[in-house]
């Protein structure tokens, strides 16, 4: 048997990254197994369903690596299989045309609420008489379909995550709607829970791999292909990604949506190795970092936990760390380039090539994230900075001006600066003006790059001094110590 799982998202909003853990799943267990990937784009609800969305899931399973082998197919584009297939239940009597108002479908669940039960369809349009219907009919009602759902019955499979699951009939909200309103003779617009167990079985998948929030679900879905005489898939219901907090992970909780972890700097084989251990584990539990293709080779549902997983920003950080450490300083450059374009630094993208790159190099072993790149370089790009408070301090401190004066001068009389020719011009500062070194640097880091903190000081002096920065920042910061 060939293994076929699918990733079925919905466009009525951005690549969720609870959607985007569920196609890394389904991928690792379709190439653990040599199987295949199908991508299908669940848009039948109309009114939310928005072209940009579907783009913008396109755009990030494929930055996430998430190759798929067939499709996407799109369900808006498969009506008449989904109404076949109704007319299929309706014909065998098992579905039927329910014209209950939606007045009084509110007028039930009040009712109901009352009584402190849970909202149900109490199937009351069931075993309507054809006399009853044409009376409805008559009154210019429109009927949906509802698929029939015996309260008696029990429902059990075997879960490849949580082992044994059983539901009763009697808690699956009554006989369910399968297709939205129409006149009679005609079959509107057919709903998820119908559709998608008939995609499913038209595609061959053979396991469903999808969220918790799914098995009430899929109790009704097995329903539906039994009814449709149709093999049963294999599921996998995996734990929900939780905050921080241990509550569900929404938009409340700021970044959720995979462009948006792009867009602060995360690297996608980051993102994608993170979100692996969002529920598995590998056999090695010491092991952290790993691509996609060496994580299916081990990947399986004996380790994937039932538990919720708590999204651990610290976890994602230090692992985009150890990505963005290890990477060449011409490959970080170009990351970083529409960063510093975006901030609106002026820079000449291939002319200034060379000085970049040694920008990069600069603070490549300092970013978790690539948009740290922007804050963390201001000093270098920017000629006219504001001092920080710290940096105004340290400049008014005794012997500051001193050091920095001699530094100009040693600069006015330099032909060329190098590491080893800044480090002279320290050294000798210390000697001639009879100040400590540690005065001298400070003072230096104060005056090149307006702060206390930040990445190498020499470093950093060269590629001011590239630009013909670092005199200009000198006068600067000598204009403040008095």
């Amino acid at each position: 048997m060939v293994i076929r799982v699918r990733l079925a998202p919905s466009p009525t909003g951005n690549l969720h990254i609870g959607t985007a853990r569920t196609a890394v799943f389904n991928w690792l267990f379709a190439r653990h197994h040599g199987g295949q990937f199908i991508l299908r784009v669940e848009d039948t609800d109309l009114e939310r369903s928005r072209p940009e969305y579907t783009q913008n899931i396109l755009d990030g399973l494929t930055w996430l690596g998430l190759t798929w082998d067939e499709g996407p197919f799109f369900q808006t584009e498969r009506l008449d299989l989904y109404r076949q297939a109704i007319k299929t239940l309706l014909d065998k009597g098992l579905a039927y045309h329910c014209y209950c108002s939606e007045a009084e479908l509110e007028s039930m669940r009040a009712e109901q609420e009352a009584r402190n039960e849970a909202p149900r369809y109490d199937n009351r349009h069931r075993n309507l008489t054809p006399e009853q219907q044409a009376a409805f009919q008559a009154e210019g009602r429109l009927p949906v379909i509802r698929f029939k759902i015996e309260d008696s019955r029990e429902i059990s499979w075997t879960d490849l995550v949580r082992g044994k699951v059983t539901w009763r009939g009697n808690d699956l909200g009554g006989d369910m709607v399968i297709a939205r309103r129409a006149p009679v003779g005609e079959i509107g617009q057919p709903l998820y829970n119908f559709v998608v167990v008939v995609d499913d079985i038209d595609m061959k998948i053979t396991h469903i791999i999808r969220g918790e929030d799914h098995v009430a679900n899929t109790a009704k879905q097995i329903l539906l292909y039994e009814a449709l005489d149709a093999a049963m898939p294999e599921f996998a219901h995996t734990p929900l990604i939780l905050s921080p907090a241990g509550k569900k992970l929404s938009k409340r909780d700021g970044v959720t949506s995979i462009s948006d972890f792009q867009k602060m700097g995360y690297l996608p084989e980051a993102l994608a190795n993170y979100m692996t251990l969002l529920g598995w584990s590998p056999p090695d539990a010491t092991q952290e970092r790993f691509t996609l293709t060496e994580a299916a080779k081990q990947f399986g549902f004996e380790r994937v936990n039932k538990a919720g997983a708590k999204f651990d920003w610290d976890k994602l950080n230090w692992l985009n760390s150890q990505y963005l450490h290890e990477m060449p300083a011409d490959r970080l450059t170009d990351l970083l380039i529409p960063y510093w374009q975006e901030a609106g630094y002026k820079l000449d993208a291939e002319g200034d090539r060379p000085w970049l790159e040694q920008v990069s190099a600069l603070i490549g072993a300092s970013l978790a994230r690539l948009d740290e790149a922007v804050p963390m370089t201001r000093y270098l790009f920017e000629p006219d900075m504001q001092f920080s408070e710290a940096a105004v301090t340290q400049l008014r401190q005794e012997g500051t001006a001193t050091a920095l004066q001699a530094v100009l001068t040693a600069l006015s009389e330099s032909i060329d600066l190098g590491e080893a020719s800044a480090q002279e011009i320290i050294k000798q500062v210390v000697k001639t003006e009879n100040l400590k070194k540690g005065l001298v640097m400070r003072s230096l880091r104060a005056a090149l790059t307006t702060d206390m903190q930040g990445p190498d000081l020499i470093q950093s002096w060269l590629l001011l001094h590239q630009h013909n920065l670092d005199q200009l920042r000198l006068k600067s910061a000598l204009a403040l110590t008095v």
